[in-house]
């Protein structure tokens, strides 16, 4: 009787009970699979969390873009947002497969190695949690490549529209810039190449890295986050007045400073050109005292563009007023003499290139001149004591001329000899405009028959100077060459008051015209 209650009773009692089991498997198998699924899940939101925010050491597995040199951040979508699917896709799967095989222990070593009930109850138990496990596995798959794939797609369409958004940011400055007339970009006013666009220094004073191109892009579309944490504007047009970075030029054999107005306004370059003692520095120095008089009187705004502008003119202005005469200029090359001319959307920044005389004469020399080559008006200071009819015609009784004020360069040698440098540097003289300065107009003031008739009209100006000094073939020569020539007699001194002579404000008026 025992051994039929043994062998008979019970396990039909344990078949019966396993049949009813069967019933329950199923719910078993869903409630364990749904329970893997929703760990995996918990443990995929946290590894997201872990590498797109809190970027600890544990869920750091691929090096960062950016190298110990670089000078500034890059922008999420250049890199770091490609960096970091990178990362949860490997960590996602070591996430997987970890959490998995953790799960299918815990079953082993609870179930099988060391139940807690009898292997008769644990080992269907165990082998229900292992299809449970199996279940939640494959159903995870899916649903875990849905999320990756939904964020590799935002990535992607993220990237596309961060580099959309920096070529439309680029095309618009682009434009800019050349409504403004820079359609190859500012002068450099030390080494006269054009700047695409300047290297800009960072504005934090403890840092100072030069960053060469801030545009948008890989460091960033509307600001660049330099490597020392401060942001820095990508655009020309997003510097307000106030907060203009300090500019740089790229060029490798220069880096000199720029002037903080460049690139923000249109560019005027006028160079004058002239002989030794031609009076070229003096009537600079002027021009601009002519400009900062007119605006006294209500006329339009004029500031020096940089400190070494305003330096300069101090020193001329203080010349001018005590009525003396300019040094010589230096003949190494010069650096512009700009100044911003105008307000609001009217400004214009002049740079003025006060040139040695003796760089004009030698072919070598005036070869270094590459600022000519942007230029569209010309100034030709003519001496004309520099010319020996000048002197002929003199009255031997009338008041004495100094004639150690004189310039030592016949005005039509230097003519020549810059036309052919200027010629060979394509830029198109025949749509350029020439304004002839006749110079040191207070000099022969007493002087009768020296000067035009009406020495302020350019047609009396240049039949003087052909019929009177022999200059015939050299006017011809600028009507020929250049397509508009227009003839001032100047007188570069201020009186008592600081107030230039007024036929300065008529010459500069013409110049700045264009």
């Amino acid at each position: 009787m025992g051994d039929i209650l043994i062998f008979v009773l019970v396990p039909a009692v344990y078949l019966a009970l396993l049949l009813l089991y069967l019933f329950l498997a199923p719910a078993i198998v869903a409630l364990r699979g749904a329970a893997l699924v929703s760990e995996l899940l918990w443990r995929y939101c946290q590894l997201l969390n872990g590498v797109l925010r809190l970027r600890t050491p544990e869920f750091v597995s691929v090096p960062p873009y950016r190298p110990a040199d670089e000078l500034a951040h890059r922008n999420y979508f250049f890199g770091p947002a490609t960096r970091d699917l990178r990362q949860l896709l490997t960590q996602g799967r070591r996430l997987y497969i970890r959490t998995v095989t953790d799960a299918y222990r815990q079953v082993t070593a609870g179930q099988f190695t060391a139940p807690s009930v009898h292997r008769a109850a644990s080992v269907p138990y165990g082998l229900t949690l292992y299809v449970g496990l199996g279940v939640g596995a494959v159903a995870a798959t899916p649903v875990l490549g849905t999320l990756f794939g939904v964020q590799a797609l935002g990535v992607a369409l993220l990237t596309a529209g961060a580099r959309l958004t920096a070529l439309t940011l680029r095309g618009t400055d682009r434009t800019v810039m050349i409504l403004r007339g820079l359609p190859r970009g500012m002068l450099c006013p030390s080494c006269f190449e054009r700047v695409p666009y300047p290297a800009y220094d960072c504005p934090r004073q403890t840092c100072r890295r030069r960053h060469a191109d801030i545009r948008p892009g890989t460091f960033g579309l509307v600001r660049r986050r330099c490597a020392c944490g401060e942001r820095v504007p990508t655009l020309l047009m997003l510097m307000s007045r106030d907060a203009r970075l300090s500019g740089h030029c790229v060029h490798e054999h220069c880096g000199k400073p720029m002037n903080p107005d460049a690139g923000h306004m249109p560019e005027l370059i006028l160079p004058l050109i002239g002989g030794r003692a031609a009076g070229k520095t003096q009537l600079m120095a002027a021009m601009v005292k002519s400009l900062e008089n007119t605006a006294e009187n209500g006329g339009p705004a004029i500031r020096l563009a940089d400190p070494e502008s305003t330096d300069n003119q101090r020193v001329l202005n203080e010349v001018l007023e005590l009525q003396g005469r300019t040094r010589p200029t230096q003949k190494t090359l010069p650096r512009a003499h700009s100044f911003v001319r105008g307000s609001g959307r009217t400004e214009q920044l002049v740079h003025v290139f006060d040139t040695a005389g003796e760089r004009f004469v030698s072919r070598e020399e005036t070869d270094a001149l590459r600022y000519v080559r942007e230029a569209r008006t010309f100034v030709f200071v003519l001496d004309p004591m520099a010319v020996d009819a000048f002197w002929t015609r003199l009255d031997p009784a009338g008041p004495k001329v100094d004639r150690t004020l004189a310039s030592t360069v016949d005005p039509e040698d230097v003519f020549s000899r810059s036309i052919q440098t200027i010629r060979t540097m394509d830029t198109p003289l025949d749509k350029s405009r020439l304004a002839v300065a006749i110079t040191k107009r207070d000099l022969l003031t007493n002087q009768p028959g020296l000067l035009p008739d009406h020495p302020d009209d350019s047609d009396t100006a240049r039949e003087w100077l052909g019929d009177r000094l022999g200059l015939r073939n050299l006017v011809k020569t600028m009507d020929l060459e250049f397509g508009e020539v227009r003839f001032f007699c100047t007188a570069a001194v201020a009186d008592d008051e600081g107030r230039v002579d007024p036929s300065i404000a008529t010459f500069v008026g013409w110049c700045l015209r264009g």
